[in-house]
């Protein structure tokens, strides 16, 4: 069925996964860390001319991800010349965010500190991270982040050792002084996927651990699925560690859509018929209840392609679209699209 979705011909704003380093260790990690830069990662020196294109280009905001960005050597540099450009967001597990650091944070002009948390407790959350005394430094960094004045977020991606403690979750960010939660889907990236039948959970456990989440006064609640099930691609810009421009940090297994160190980024988002084609809003189902809400079509296309192998494909994460997919059982690998891919829809 032909959709529409808006129509940009530059991107607002772009993920960089500054990095895939992170001392962690953690079950789903998507992007499968290493504990050192692994060979091809973006130096600070090769990242802030192609930020600072990228603002020039009509980009105002970056979010930083990873691996762990505060693990990037360098990355104070790149955060200091990022601030006067665009708002800036930064997502990390919190080891070694120390008071001093978050208030550093603070004076370069951080907008906003996104901290994850996988577990209410240390026996969870450390048992995630393969890593001892990670709940109480994820913790301490929230603490340190509100503390200096940086408005901040707890992510938690919802699985079957989460969902049984979302409210404690909530609970806990609340009193660290959080003024979000963002409860996320689990992608079958990385890691991720060959732990899939021990992390997964099925639509039906999905829709009841939301159900029965009730949020602690004054915490706001972040979460994607139905009816808030944007189909993202429309105006979203990713580039990982390498320079490679691939739409969306959720289809970083799935497109290629080349180096953004080569090819001004816009060029890239206008021209890449894959890229375009996510964008467009034009598949085969899409939920009316969620583009209602969210004002584009279709859902996630990164879980849609997992899933079902086309770009095109229903959304089995959205509770209409799903039409009894098993997400318990993990997808098989998918080849990747991008740089002028002939198999738009498979």
């Amino acid at each position: 069925m032909k959709h529409s979705n808006p129509v940009l011909d530059t991107p607002p704003k772009i993920t960089l996964g500054i990095t895939e380093t992170c001392p962690m260790r953690c079950s789903h990690c998507y992007a499968d860390c290493a504990n050192a830069p692994k060979p091809g990662e973006l130096t600070d020196a090769q990242w802030i001319p192609l930020i600072r294109d990228l603002a020039e280009n009509g980009v105002i905001q970056a979010y930083f991800e990873g691996g762990e960005p505060l693990a990037k050597p360098g990355f104070l540099n790149i955060l200091r010349a990022t601030t006067p450009l665009m708002m800036t967001l930064v997502r990390t597990h919190g080891i070694g965010l120390t008071a001093d650091l978050a208030k550093e944070l603070g004076d370069i002009g951080l907008g906003r500190g996104l901290v994850d948390l996988l577990g209410a407790d240390a026996a969870t959350h450390d048992a995630a991270t393969g890593m001892l005394g990670s709940f109480a430094q994820s913790t301490a960094a929230i603490a340190n982040l509100v503390a200096a004045g940086i408005p901040t977020d707890v992510l938690v991606i919802l699985t079957a050792h989460t969902a049984p403690q979302l409210n404690a979750i909530a609970q806990h960010a609340a009193g660290l002084g959080a003024k979000r939660i963002g409860v996320l889907r689990l992608y079958p990236l990385g890691r991720a996927r060959a732990a899939w039948s021990d992390l997964a959970l099925s639509m039906a456990a999905q829709t009841q651990a939301l159900a029965t989440l009730r949020m602690p006064k004054g915490l706001e609640l972040m979460q994607s699925w139905h009816p808030n099930n944007k189909n993202c691609c429309w105006q979203a810009a990713a580039i990982n560690a390498f320079g490679r421009a691939i739409g969306c940090m959720y289809l970083r297994d799935y497109v290629d859509f080349g180096d953004a160190t080569k090819t001004p980024y816009n060029e890239i988002f206008q021209t890449d018929p894959l890229y375009r084609a996510l964008r467009s809003g034009d598949v085969e189902e899409s939920c009316g209840d969620c583009s209602g809400t969210q004002g584009s079509h279709g859902g996630c296309r990164s879980t849609a392609y997992a899933f079902h192998g086309r770009w095109s494909a229903p959304d089995p994460f959205d509770l209409t679209l799903n039409h009894g997919v098993d997400l318990t059982v993990p997808p098989p690998a998918r080849a990747k699209g991008g740089s002028g891919a002939d198999h738009l829809v498979a």
